[in-house]
């Protein structure tokens, strides 16, 4: 895992100082990335530099150094990630009696671009990635990013110039200055992230997951989808497994058990991320039955407001015999990462668990490299409640007269916080902040189909109370007008929520302690064989990840698993009214608020709601929060960066 920028600069052809000084101070800027090394390759005749920062997996000798040069000179990569089963592209005919000058998959991707095509090359691959390659002789940089979307990249043109790199803070690192898009602060406001290809400053893009995008020196650009899970979505469902429940049990065992095996192979220090859920002990269980050694896992929990993993945590370990280490988490402790948020994540990015995930980062990256984690599940196998809703309830919703709809709303929406929380308690299997949720459920009962669903995943629903901006959209899913509710939310949220917010979410907050952190979940084998399951098989009995439970409870037992979903939570709620009250208060009630851009009169309404009680209003507090700290950190008070 490592950093990766660069810059196109017409105006710098001919000094090569000049280049190698841009690219110098962009990697610099991404050297939390990458601690073991950094390294950067010039172009002078077309004003072209490419910078590495390195963080070392695999290869780990000088055979590893980046940027790397094609044994035939015709290729420049910088490369971030990880490629899975690399040797698989070194037995390539093509690449066969070439003399390799180490092992690390960097060597493997480059030799098989410049012997077999980038095309030809995209299509073998399995790993997670962002990279840059330069083609000397087409003078054509070339960006691409993995299929899901678990690595980060960011593109932007400035006059003639373009820059890229794995964070922004690079581009801002070469100069790059930008008005703040409204229509990007909109569509934060919205969902809590800004959807990819759009940026938080106008002209800033990011790849999105599965494209290609190609630039040449003299500024023409093309993009290309070369993976895209709408299709893989859509080939599922035409072809849906007709598997009994043991044998695709079988089946799913065996892609998992292989998905791990192959994103174990490190010569770095490993380990596992370990809630005591059902993703984070199945990826668990299969690496530790896997290993000849302990497996090293590690949790967190907050035991004074009531979030603790922990107990789950430790008892999946004691029964799988890992090397578990669990941190208890203050409140003071936690509140120690708020202020370093804007620069973490460089966007404005209100997703609380931000918090928990960088120190349980931090705590891994004391004794391993590398993590496994068990992101994707909930997307790939209708792991959220919303899924089961979709499953069990939706349609039956859907025949309820509006009026009906609209008179139960109401009564719920008019409820005061400790109503709706007492209500929550007592309904089965409700998680923590289960009144959140309820009050969400509240304001989409009168909405049907893609709205009922864009209602349960917006922060604020109606981001024109506080910005006078239209909204960027996220990437639409589109499936079949016959698909059910259940396949549009599963796809929706893999294609937004789960790269723009879950991933990003957890590349920020381990890259920024040099951990690296691979999804076996997410493999691409792993991905079809789910879009090709049948109901029964993700949700039965109310039950969600039916087929995943059933994995990973061969190897752990179900009373040790069961447990209401509660996310990586943090207690923000009680937080904003207690230790967080004045850092938010200070930010949302100042003369300059917003600089310009935010209207101060709904943020000082919902704070004095939420501050008073009347109202649960948190998660729409943190995100005008999140926004305004950022902007105070990067803006300096203006609307321009």
């Amino acid at each position: 895992m490592c950093g990766i920028a660069g810059l196109i600069d017409p105006a710098l052809a001919g000094d090569a100082d000049a280049l190698a000084g841009a690219a110098s101070a962009m990697g610099d800027a991404l050297a939390h990335r990458g601690p073991d090394g950094a390294g950067v390759h010039c172009e002078g005749s077309v004003g072209l530099a490419l910078a590495h920062r390195r963080l070392a997996i695999l290869g780990i000798g000088p055979g590893g150094d980046q940027p790397m040069i094609s044994a035939d000179g015709r290729y420049v990569l910088v490369y971030n990630g990880e490629i899975y089963g690399h040797e698989t592209l070194r037995a390539a005919r093509e690449l066969r009696g070439l003399a390799w000058r180490g092992r690390s998959d960097t060597e493997s991707l480059l030799e098989s671009i410049a012997c077999r095509g980038l095309d030809a090359t995209l299509a073998d691959i399995d790993g997670m990635f962002a990279f840059a390659v330069y083609d000397r002789r087409e003078q054509r940089l070339h960006l691409v990013r993995d299929p899901l979307g678990i690595k980060p990249l960011f593109y932007a043109r400035q006059g003639r110039r373009i820059l890229f790199g794995s964070e922004l803070k690079a581009l801002r690192a070469a100069g790059f200055e930008a008005p703040i898009d409204p229509h990007a602060v909109a569509a934060f406001l919205r969902y809590g992230y800004v959807p990819a290809p759009y940026g938080i400053l106008e002209g800033l893009r990011k790849v999105l997951p599965g494209e290609h995008v190609a630039i040449a020196v003299d500024g023409a650009q093309t993009h290309r989808l070369y993976w895209s899970l709408e299709e893989v979505a859509r080939a599922g469902l035409a072809a849906p497994l007709a598997l009994s429940d043991e044998d695709a049990t079988d089946a799913l065992d065996a892609l998992l058990a292989r998905a791990v095996r192959s994103q174990t192979i490190s010569e770095a220090p490993i380990g596992s991320f370990l809630s005591g859920g059902i993703d984070s002990s199945t990826v668990t269980a299969l690496m530790a039955a896997s290993s000849s050694r302990p497996v090293r896992t590690f949790s967190i929990g907050f035991p004074e407001f009531g979030f603790d993993e922990g107990p789950h945590a430790r008892a999946v370990a004691a029964h799988l015999g890992t090397r578990h280490t669990a941190l208890e988490v203050s409140a003071s402790g936690a509140l120690d990462v708020v202020p370093l948020l804007p620069d973490l994540y460089d966007e404005p990015f209100a997703d609380s668990s931000q918090i928990p995930t960088h120190i349980l980062s931090a705590l891994a990256r004391r004794d391993v490299t590398v993590a496994l984690s068990g992101d994707g599940g909930d997307e790939l196998f209708a792991g959220y409640n919303r899924h089961v809703f979709a499953a069990t309830r939706l349609e039956r919703l859907a025949r309820v007269p509006k009026g009906v709809r609209r008179i139960a709303g109401s009564v719920l929406g008019a409820a005061p916080p400790h109503a709706v929380d007492a209500l929550s308690r007592v309904l089965p299997g409700a998680p923590p902040q289960a009144g959140h949720k309820l009050t969400k459920l509240a304001d989409a009962l009168t909405l049907d189909g893609e709205a009922f669903y864009r209602r349960l995943a917006s922060v604020i629903p109606d981001p024109r109370t506080h910005i006078d901006a239209s909204e960027h959209p996220p990437r639409a899913a589109m499936l079949p007008s016959r698909a059910h509710a259940l396949e549009r939310m599963r796809l929706a949220d893999a294609l937004t929520y789960l790269p723009d917010d879950v991933l990003q979410k957890v590349d920020r907050a381990s890259m920024a302690v040099a951990l690296e952190v691979r999804p076996p979940l997410l493999d691409a084998e792993v991905v079809r064989f789910a879009w090709r399951l049948p109901h029964r098989q993700l949700v039965r009995d109310g039950r969600s990840k039916w087929l995943l439970r059933r994995v990973v409870e061969r190897r752990v037992p179900a009373r040790l698993l069961e447990r209401p979903k509660a996310g990586f939570a943090i207690p923000l709620a009680s937080w904003l009214r207690g230790p967080l009250a004045t850092f938010a208060g200070d930010l949302l009630t100042a003369p300059d608020y917003g600089g310009g851009l935010l209207r101060p009169q709904p943020a000082r309404r919902i704070w004095e709601e939420h501050r008073s009680g009347r109202r649960d209003r948190a998660h729409e507090i943190w995100t005008l929060v999140a926004f305004e700290s950022w902007r105070r950190r990067w803006a300096s008070g203006s609307s321009r960066i």
